[in-house]
């Protein structure tokens, strides 16, 4: 399995991009999204590489063909990288929002995998329509020009800094379950336990955004989602070995909870920012649909029996995050947590990358290397630190992670995927097409907004509600 993984990283020549295909989490989909930069991912001391030349040119300068140098992935290889894409963060939310929202939402989650699964399909078709265009921000801007590319990037970024919020809280509430029981308290620190664990994890971490060699970060990246098969097994031993009784009764439906945890569910599948790489990745694009519909049958599964199997283990008392609701005192519970800890930390310089190499690329190219990585270390960090400000400040994950999805991922998922095939494929799409895509984007905005209102009201009353007291 490890050399599969391995085979996901990918230099072009002397163009060096972060190319693994099997992070674990949507926050990891913006790295792969934004790694066609042109040659704005060339590191600076490389010099066969000119940063000032464009895709093509870099390729001419270093001889490589394209096609053997990256569309190199049979179809196996492609859905394990895919299906690596789509299980991530969201796995820890699908046993509260199933139990929230009754055993019945299970017919929306599954819902929402086969549209994202028809997303994936159209975004193949964009693709074929122009074999120039290589990323997600390259089919927006296929579709609308400069403002799709604009637009698209900032989705992408927005969903990476909000995820790594996610990511932060996260890690927070579950330092705070695996040193439960240990006194620590700084006297000159007006901070909690938790919070004093938080900020020295992030510290631990931040050094990392000082590195530049992308291929090392990469690597940061590998066991993501062995952490995350890890987390599904925890759960099913609890149930098998650790004397807890799947006993509790899921309600049928709970409608007025539906819009809040449909963010959830939407999160879970926002991979479509990498997709387009998977796609060029491929030694026999044309199957690419079936991948996406092996990938997408394979993570609903997983979800659906996580979510039907935390609800029942664990009943109305199942938290956001399933790993918190296990018992504390068995081993499968501690590896669990270690495993939810570690994750959040190793991602950090990995996500902060694509946004560092457009920094970089943006300054003057009469900079110094070291001033260079000075500013983009020390803009890194500021960053990180916001990040963990508003994670402490904001420590509702099931609410922050739900506002992601109603936010931004149903947009990256489904509205602007079938706006961008409308457009660019308008002259060939049969009616009733036309009017599923259509249908698809109404019912994408109508939950998107009523996801969004939702969350966002819940996340201010328990604000209000922790500042009242």
């Amino acid at each position: 399995m490890w050399n599969t993984i391995g085979k996901s990283l990918w230099l072009k020549s002397n163009c060096l991009f972060h190319q693994n295909q099997v992070a674990s989490d949507s926050v990891h989909r913006g790295n792969l999204a934004l790694q066609q930069l042109s040659c704005n991912a060339c590191l600076e001391e490389n010099k066969a590489c000119k940063c000032d030349q464009s895709f093509e040119s870099c390729k001419r300068v270093s001889g490589v063909d394209e096609h053997h140098a990256e569309a190199n992935n049979s179809f196996t290889h492609s859905v394990i990288n895919m299906t690596g894409m789509l299980i991530g963060l969201g796995q820890l939310s699908t046993p509260y929002a199933l139990e929230t929202g009754g055993w019945s939402s299970a017919f929306l989650m599954i819902g929402l995998g086969v549209i994202c699964a028809y997303c994936s399909h159209i975004l193949g078709k964009c693709l074929d329509k122009n074999p120039k265009s290589r990323s997600y921000t390259d089919i927006g801007q296929q579709a609308f020009g400069t403002k799709g590319k604009l637009i698209a990037a900032t989705l992408i970024y927005m969903e990476i800094f909000m995820a790594l919020v996610s990511y932060t809280i996260s890690l927070h509430d579950n330092l705070n379950t695996v040193f439960s029981g240990t006194q620590f308290k700084v006297s000159w620190a007006k901070l909690s336990k938790s919070q004093l664990l938080t900020l020295m994890a992030v510290l631990v971490a931040l050094p990392s955004l000082w590195l530049r060699d992308l291929s090392s970060i990469s690597f940061l990246s590998f066991g993501g989602l062995l952490m995350s098969l890890v987390i599904f097994t925890s759960v099913a031993c609890t149930g098998i070995f650790g004397g807890v009784k799947a006993n509790h009764t899921i309600p049928a439906l709970r409608l007025h909870n539906i819009p809040a945890i449909s963010g959830l569910y939407i999160f879970s599948y926002a991979g479509h920012i990498v997709f387009p790489n998977l796609y060029k990745a491929m030694k026999d694009p044309s199957k690419f649909t079936r991948v996406s519909i092996v990938s997408f049958t394979l993570a609903t599964i997983l979800y659906a029996t996580l979510a039907f199997m935390g609800a029942k283990l664990f009943g109305p008392h199942v938290n956001p995050q399933v790993t918190l609701s296990m018992p504390p005192h068995l081993i499968v519970t501690k590896i669990a947590l270690w495993a939810t800890v570690v994750t959040p930390m190793t991602k950090y310089a990995l996500e902060f990358a694509p946004m560092a190499i457009q920094l970089e690329h943006n300054l003057p190219h009469s900079m110094s290397s070291r001033t260079k990585l000075i500013i983009r270390g020390t803009v890194g960090s500021v960053l990180l630190l916001v990040i963990l400000a508003l994670a402490l400040s904001v420590p509702y994950f099931e609410y922050v992670l739900s506002l992601t999805g109603s936010l931004v991922s149903i947009g990256i998922c489904v509205i602007f995927p079938c706006a961008f095939y409308l457009k660019i494929c308008w002259g060939q799409i049969s009616r009733p097409l036309l009017l599923l895509n259509f249908t698809l984007i109404a019912f994408g905005l109508l939950l998107g907004v009523v996801g969004t209102i939702s969350s966002s009201k819940l996340l201010i009353k328990n604000l209000k509600r922790a500042h009242s007291g």
